[in-house]
């Protein structure tokens, strides 16, 4: 009856109002880059912080998660409005973006960040490297003893290129907090390129660069073309 249709009518506004928007880009790295994995069983010997591995290529990889908890992190800095100690304190902006289990309201965030895959393999192969990670030998001093503590770090090299694909779903077709949201996660990927993905920042590991950044609607409809404004002038 008059239920039925005034619910089929609801729920076909719903579905037009309902999209997802995919957003490429590369991530080149300027410096060396560590993101570890377990080392609880290495052989003597082994490096002592090896990088994360794709178990099929055995090429190292940039988790989704890695680059989500950086990115949550710096614009929490910049966007909530009081001290947030844990992200279940984050304010609206932040909440809506990457999710929030203590806000009813943002449980789930609007952004999917993908794992990143080294995508040149073959440019560095023809340049001759010797591998696709680099084991970088570092010491810490005993300020008391002045003994050395020398370990093994391995990073991603140098000019390595990383396929970057974020997720962004619409759920409401207001143009203005769209385009608000693509502006927030804009200042992330600045902000990320001003500081360094990863471990060991301060001293010049993880520095990257987002470059072709791209907007494209793989479901639903939605006019991504200001949205693609904004990559290319903004970043």
């Amino acid at each position: 009856g008059s239920t039925s249709s005034l619910f089929q009518i609801l729920w076909r506004k719903r579905l037009m109002a309902f999209a997802k928007i995919q957003v490429t880009a590369q991530i080149r790295l300027e410096t060396g880059l560590h993101i570890g994995t377990s080392n609880a069983f290495a052989a003597i010997g082994a490096t002592d912080s090896p990088v994360i591995k794709d178990p099929i290529t055995n090429l190292p990889i940039i988790p989704g998660s890695s680059i989500k908890g950086k990115m949550r992190t710096l614009l929490a800095k910049v966007y909530n409005t009081t001290l947030a100690e844990k992200p279940g304190d984050d304010g609206e902006i932040i909440s809506r973006l990457f999710g929030n289990s203590s806000d009813k309201d943002y449980k789930v965030g609007r952004l999917i960040f993908r794992d990143a895959f080294l995508t040149n393999k073959k440019d560095l192969d023809s340049r001759a490297v010797k591998g696709y990670t680099e084991v970088k030998f570092e010491n810490t001093i005993d300020r008391i003893t002045a003994e050395a503590n020398p370990r093994q770090i391995e990073r991603a090299i140098r000019d390595s290129i990383f396929g970057f694909e974020l997720i962004y779903e619409v759920t409401d077709k207001s143009q203005a907090q769209v385009e608000e949201d693509f502006k927030v996660i804009l200042d992330g990927l600045k902000l990320l390129e001003l500081d360094y993905l990863g471990g060991s920042g301060s001293r010049g590991y993880g520095k990257v660069v987002f470059e072709d950044l791209k907007a494209n609607t793989v479901f639903g409809n939605y006019d991504v073309s200001r949205l693609n404004e904004l990559l290319t002038t903004e970043v």
